[in-house]
């Protein structure tokens, strides 16, 4: 592929086992994590295939709906700079400097290239793609299908001036009708500025595919988002590993980060995180407040679906960690955040009233 050129950060001068400032490394069309990954096998592979579609424990989805707060176009444009909104799993709307940012924007019913089969959504968008007042630019940290959702990205493109991607993710975009002018691809310690907003595509331990033959053909990225004197970290999809620390040290400290905790299990260690390492991150990256991201609304795992909150919560308790957890379209002030919204636990306890009795 030929990528679009980008803006090298010629502040980092260490990239340690993670490449070059141009790309990072690649091995026959492939991109490849640093460390090599965890394989499962053709055996536990279809054995865990089995047990999703047969045996998942009934709670990794909530049997009650979760609080949503709607959102309208003019409660947006009237909020002030450096709020945030989770549209939930992995979507952010952030405003900054005056306009408004995306990330990984999933708006469908489905997190699957099927609208008939695949996980499901818990609850719907607060607000509509047609309701959303026009987009500065949408951030992407890779191309599976509960981050990059092809319909969404289809109606958002006439209002959004600018897609930020990691390498390859964005000549997906271009085949779906995005103008080229409008698509920037960056590799890991790249970055590139917008209207005064800062973005360094940084790296993550992940995969990319959207089919069987696809693998790892685009590049997966974590970003740090700077507005002036504001700092934002969005891990994307990633497993724990010691770029964490690297970025932390580059561009740390973050006044938020979001990072992943959800969809996670002891057989898939590589590409994400155990709750206990999303906080771990959360201190490598030198963080002040953390905001736990990729769960709450798709069941992509055999883990409850409130046990991300529940353990995150009690960890960040013990080891004196702030935590933010907005209910899905509730507004969060980056500066300020409020903290100990523990919104799911009346819905744990409403599911375990509605549960009938036993004799």
């Amino acid at each position: 592929m030929n990528y679009p050129s980008v803006i090298a950060e010629d502040a980092v001068n260490s990239f340690d086992n993670w490449g070059t400032a141009s790309q990072p490394r690649r091995h026959k069309g492939q991109f490849r994590n640093p460390v090599a990954m965890h394989k499962m096998g053709l055996k536990k592979t279809l054995g865990l295939m089995l047990r999703f579609m047969f045996d998942k424990p009934r709670n990794t989805v909530p049997r009650l709906p979760i609080p949503v707060h709607a959102i309208t176009r003019q409660q947006l444009l009237a909020a002030p700079d450096r709020s945030l909104f989770r549209l939930g799993h992995s979507t952010m709307l952030l405003k900054l400097n005056g306009h408004f940012w995306l990330t990984d924007p999933v708006f469908s019913q489905r997190a699957s290239p099927f609208q008939w089969m695949g996980p499901q959504r818990f609850h719907a968008p607060p607000i509509s793609i047609a309701d959303l007042p026009p987009i500065k630019g949408v951030i992407l940290s890779h191309d599976h299908y509960d981050h990059l959702d092809q319909a969404a990205v289809r109606q958002l493109a006439p209002k959004v001036e600018h897609f930020i991607t990691p390498l390859g993710v964005g000549e997906r975009l271009i085949a779906w009708g995005v103008a080229p002018a409008k698509v920037q691809q960056l590799g890991w310690w790249q970055t590139t500025v917008v209207d005064g907003v800062k973005l360094v595509a940084t790296p993550a331990q992940h995969f990319s595919g959207r089919g069987l033959h696809d693998r790892n053909r685009t590049l997966w990225a974590s970003f740090v988002i700077e507005d002036r004197d504001v700092r934002l970290f969005f891990s994307g999809d990633s497993g724990y590993f010691d770029g964490f620390k690297e970025i932390g040290r580059h561009y740390g400290p973050f006044d938020l980060t979001m990072v992943e905790t959800g969809a996670y299990d002891p057989q898939w260690p590589d590409v994400h995180m155990q709750p206990a390492e999303s906080l771990q991150a959360h201190r490598d990256l030198r963080g002040r407040v953390m905001l736990p991201i990729h769960n709450g609304t798709f069941d992509l795992a055999l883990h409850a679906w409130h046990d991300p909150f529940d353990q995150i919560t009690a960890l960040a308790a013990i080891h004196g960690v702030t935590l933010a957890t907005p209910a899905i379209g509730q507004c969060l002030d980056m500066v300020q955040p409020a903290t100990g919204v523990a919104w799911w636990e009346a819905v744990k306890l409403q599911e375990l009233d509605a549960q009938p009795a036993t004799v």
